[in-house]
């Protein structure tokens, strides 16, 4: 009768090699319970990103010096409107006006998209393709942002969950929209 031997050995050999490629991967200065190590030494003077001293070669600093609230900031500039004149803004404060009562009438009774885009067009002198929509609610009309806009001038309009429905002058966003992107970027 021949014995069968469970293969056990093959694993100790492979988990002994992992540990020993694993081993001297750490550096000791990194671990932030460390006595003075120079790695908390630096965190406490930069908040953000350095490279390690041999890197440094950019001028004049070579840290990311800013905060978390910054870069997010920064990561959503694109929604951000550019800035309009006064005269821009009286001048398209009718077309306000006319968007925020349009949309206060369809609020009651509800409407399509196509109703929705049509109307707004109308309060604004545009054509139904140059008006931006985002939400869901149509019947009836709620939680829907509206806009549309010629240069760097745009009117966008809201209605809120209530039905109460809105409407403001506003510079086109940096990324070329009226109504501010919903992020994802």
């Amino acid at each position: 009768m021949t014995r069968i031997r469970p293969r056990r050995r093959l694993g100790a050999p492979v988990l002994l090699a992992l540990l020993v490629l694993t081993a001297g991967c750490a550096d000791p200065s990194s671990d932030p319970r460390a006595a003075g190590s120079t790695a908390s030494s630096r965190a406490a003077s930069a908040k953000g990103f350095c490279p390690p001293p041999e890197d440094i070669l950019a001028s004049p600093s070579p840290c990311i010096s800013y905060g978390w609230d910054q870069r997010v900031a920064e990561n959503h500039a694109y929604r951000e409107a550019q800035p309009i004149t006064a005269g821009q803004r009286q001048e398209a404060q009718p077309r306000a006006t006319a968007l925020a009562a349009a949309l206060q009438e369809l609020a009651a009774k509800g409407t399509t998209l196509d109703g929705l885009r049509t109307a707004a067009a109308e309060a604004l002198g545009l054509e139904a393709r140059q008006i931006e929509v985002q939400g869901d609610f149509l019947v009836p009309l709620h939680d829907m942002l509206v806009g549309g806009g010629e240069g760097r001038v745009c009117v966008n309009g809201a209605v809120d969950s209530s039905g109460h429905a809105t409407a403001e002058v506003v510079g086109r966003t940096v990324e070329g929209t009226c109504l501010p992107g919903r992020g994802g970027h």
